[in-house]
């Protein structure tokens, strides 16, 4: 089966206030576009990514918060600071059970995303 992951709703509170933030941490902004009823689609993709992210009003009725996502990056100390740099506010580096680290950092609605390190090599 042939599968491609499409764009991932995270439900926010505040379309402009996520939009810009996420913004900062260099997703590219690829649609933001509203409808004669108020609905409003915003598309964002993460550098380096196939799928995107979306925001909105009409989009979701999951609770703004409740989205948790994962993002693989190969240096996760540069991502750390990269992170830092732009604003966002993510945890320490902890370590899994497979040898992988990992950290967190939340959106300013609550929606939680890990990034996760390279496995190193054994």
């Amino acid at each position: 089966m042939d599968n491609k992951l499409e764009p991932v709703v995270v439900p926010v509170s505040d379309v402009d206030r996520c939009r810009h933030f996420y913004r900062a941490l260099g997703f590219r902004l690829d649609l933001d576009q509203t409808d004669g009823n108020g609905r409003r689609v915003v598309q964002l993709t993460h550098p380096g990514s196939q799928s995107s992210i979306v925001l909105g009003t009409g989009t979701n009725s999951a609770p703004p918060g409740s989205a948790r996502t994962v993002l693989r990056v190969p240096d996760l100390e540069a991502a750390r600071a990269e992170l830092l740099a732009r604003g966002a506010a993510p945890g320490p580096v902890s370590c899994c059970q497979d040898g992988s680290d990992y950290l967190t950092f939340r959106d300013p609605d609550g929606n939680q995303w890990m990034l996760v390190g390279d496995v190193p090599a054994r």
